[in-house]
């Protein structure tokens, strides 16, 4: 029997912690699949960090990231790259995942050479183009795309029907980030007391990077933050800074040399998850934290205005809180004070899955393309 050709290509760190599980659910079904795997390296150390945690060892790595890169250069190096590597390899089939610029340009260029692409991590919308910018659109236009649709939800799956997206495969499927953290957190819980926690306190841990809170909103998050430390006495707060100066620059001057306020390099995602296990609190503008923490019975306030998983509000593991001091202030104040509002959060059931997305997936690639062939 003839092996089916996958390819997978990803580029960023939060790409290669949801592709990872399936990169191995690959190779574990190596008699069905040859796998093939192809970074893009829009983030190098933070990527880098990922593939060694999962013992991935890609067969092509782009090395495109540079100085002071943008959408305009990543777009184009990933665009025009790709397509020699499908020139090389002509797979049967391109694993995309979510949102990033690389997935976009990835696709595209896998469309442009008429290779079937597969969009892992599907459906997703605010409904909004520039919140998140460039995600949304970038998720949009993969799945326009694309041939084949992995949702993580029924509401994923709904709104690629009401975008009037040809549909013949799209599936439920889960996330697959909850396989990966699963995995991290059962196998390769990381040492973190070099952050030297204090045990005895409440643990507020905050992540804020996107270019939608670039300028008064990120200084709104460390106001917050800042007040949140004066009012609870009891509690500590950690933030792994982002190296993007837009954001690191803000926070360390606001921040620096208070009291009960840790700031970190960012953090590995092994580290990342045992202090996501350890923590009392999240505060993030992460898309993947969303979906994680929960599983660990974590409460999440999101600093954003939109979030395409509204699942996660509608479930009550996260609340939508935005970027206006204040009402961060109130919103993390009440869970740290109310045990009752804590423990409705902490309790919610997480819409994103099991831990089987990526088995899911490779046993639905087994069944198509048998009967697509």
């Amino acid at each position: 029997m003839k092996k089916i050709k996958v390819l997978t290509v990803f580029g960023t760190r939060p790409e290669a912690i949801k592709m990872a599980p399936l990169v191995k659910e690959l190779e574990k079904n190596s008699d069905f699949f040859e796998s093939i795997v192809c970074v893009t390296a829009q983030h190098r150390e933070m990527l880098d960090s990922v593939l060694n945690l999962f013992e991935i060892k890609p067969d092509f790595d782009l090395n495109i990231m540079k100085a002071n890169q943008n959408l305009w250069s990543i777009t184009s190096d990933v665009l025009l790259k790709m397509k020699e590597v499908y020139e090389q390899v002509n797979p049967d089939i391109v694993l995309v995942h979510g949102d990033t610029t690389t997935s976009m340009a990835a696709g595209l260029s896998a469309f442009y050479a008429k290779i079937p692409v597969g969009h892992v991590e599907a459906g997703l919308r605010t409904f909004d183009k520039y919140n998140p910018f460039p995600e949304e659109i970038n998720r949009v236009v993969v799945d326009s795309l694309c041939e084949y649709h992995f949702a993580p939800t029924e509401t994923s799956m709904q709104n690629l029907k009401n975008a009037q997206i040809p549909l013949k495969h799209a599936y439920k499927t889960g996330n697959t980030v909850i396989d990966a953290l699963l995995y991290i957190v059962k196998n390769k819980e990381a040492d973190i007391s070099k952050l030297n926690l204090d045990e005895t306190k409440k643990t507020v841990l905050v992540t804020a990077h996107r270019r939608e809170n670039f300028g008064e909103p990120i200084k709104n998050i460390c106001r917050a933050i800042i007040k949140l430390v004066e009012e609870n006495k009891d509690i500590q707060v950690i933030y792994p800074v982002h190296p993007n100066p837009n954001i690191k620059n803000t926070v360390y001057e606001m921040l620096q040399n208070r009291e009960r306020i840790i700031l970190t390099e960012p953090q590995d995602y092994a580290p990342f998850s045992t202090l996501m296990k350890k923590s009392y609190l999240i505060m993030t503008d992460s898309g993947g934290v969303q979906e994680e923490a929960p599983s660990l019975a974590k409460p999440v306030l999101v600093l954003r205005r939109t979030t395409e998983r509204p699942e996660a509000v509608e479930y009550g593991t996260v609340k939508l809180v935005g970027t206006e001091t204040e009402d961060i202030f109130k919103a993390a104040n009440l869970l740290l004070n109310n045990e009752e509002e804590y423990k409705k959060m902490s309790d919610a059931i997480n819409p994103y899955g099991d831990g089987t997305a990526s088995k899911q997936i490779i046993e639905i690639l087994k069944t198509v393309k048998k009967a697509d062939d």
